[in-house]
């Protein structure tokens, strides 16, 4: 997989449609969840696509810290399902785990994981913290990685 690290401006429309068209297969329809992707908060994000044979297959959307939370943060994390046995998830986290180091000279990073996700980011270094609460209807919880 080849990976791109974008500023919103530097997105061509295409791109910009992708990420959105991905986002959407796999958190509104796949989840079947109705909820407001499009939140404001990609215009101050670093966009850390993953593609294979020119097609965007894997994305997480960076901030530094206080443009979402506190802390640097990773959100929108996503696959495209057909691709979900490959390793490109363990691999767009581990770019966007070092784009936040370079980018942002970070190292504490939080994420608000789904639930069923929370092994996979612990096997990334991160730690739950807290109670699991709902975003949108979808059990979460906050970890953080030191």
């Amino acid at each position: 997989m080849n990976i791109k690290i974008k500023t919103f401006q530097e997105l061509s429309n295409l791109e910009l449609y992708r990420i959105l068209q991905l986002r959407t297969e796999v958190f509104v329809v796949e989840q079947n969840c109705v909820y407001q992707d499009m939140d404001g908060k990609d215009i101050k994000a670093l966009h850390v696509i993953g593609t294979k044979e020119n097609e965007i297959i894997a994305y997480t959307r960076i901030f530094k810290p206080g443009d979402y939370m506190d802390q640097a943060s990773i959100g929108r994390v996503v696959v495209e399902k057909p691709m979900r046995e490959g390793g490109y998830g363990k691999e767009i986290m581990l770019a966007s785990i070092k784009a936040i180091e370079d980018n942002f000279k970070e190292t504490t990073i939080h994420l608000s994981a789904q639930t069923y996700l929370q092994k996979f980011y612990e096997e990334l270094g991160f730690m739950a913290t807290g109670e699991t609460y709902l975003e949108d209807d979808i059990p979460h919880i906050l970890m953080i990685k030191r």
